[in-house]
């Protein structure tokens, strides 16, 4: 594997999904919360640490030497929001809305979206949000939906590209599920 790139929180996705002229950021964050997408506190996911552990096991699968703290991140919630209770979060929050709202329509105009990638590649492992444009496999990603690129040197000019179902009870039963069957044919 000479590459990885990917989209590897439904959570985000899902969020970053959502956001609209009727949408607000926190809104949208929100409307994870309730449709059980995040987790009871939203700010795991908006941390990024799901993701920086899941690039981890990927490049770990793919032969390299990596740990959590290798990763470069590029957060797009400020440290402080990460601070404090909960609802301490909930109040700050709607602060943001206006950054990204007028930084949505700009994306929007180009023709681009959002999307929390992670990546590895020469060793090297970063998360962050990212702009796509419609020429990208991730600029159509629906929903909550995950993706995953495999650059190799048989895949080279055409990565692999897996696709699917990323957050949700569903999906986290079906994990779980199949956890449990895996062990017990141990």
């Amino acid at each position: 594997i000479l590459k990885i790139e990917a989209v590897l929180s439904g959570t985000l996705n899902y969020i970053f999904n959502k956001l609209s002229a009727d949408v607000p950021f926190s809104k949208a964050i929100r409307m994870a919360q309730l449709e059980r997408y995040s987790e009871p506190d939203p700010r795991i996911d908006l941390s990024g640490k799901d993701v920086i552990r899941k690039l981890v096991i990927l490049a770990r699968e793919a032969g390299y030497r990596l740990e959590q703290e290798d990763v470069e991140k590029h957060l797009f919630v400020p440290d402080d929001f990460f601070r404090g209770t909960l609802d301490d979060f909930w109040q700050k929050v709607p602060t943001l809305d206006d950054q990204f709202e007028l930084r949505r329509r700009i994306l929007e105009e180009e023709g681009k979206h959002w999307r929390f990638v992670a990546r590895l590649e020469d060793g090297k492992a970063s998360v962050g949000l990212a702009e796509v444009g419609r020429d990208h496999p991730f600029y159509g990603l629906e929903g909550s939906n995950n993706i995953i690129l495999l650059t190799t040197e048989r895949y080279h000019d055409y990565p692999m590209m897996i696709q699917g179902y990323g957050a949700g009870a569903g999906v986290t039963a079906a994990g779980v599920f199949a956890d449990i069957m895996s062990i017990a044919n141990v």
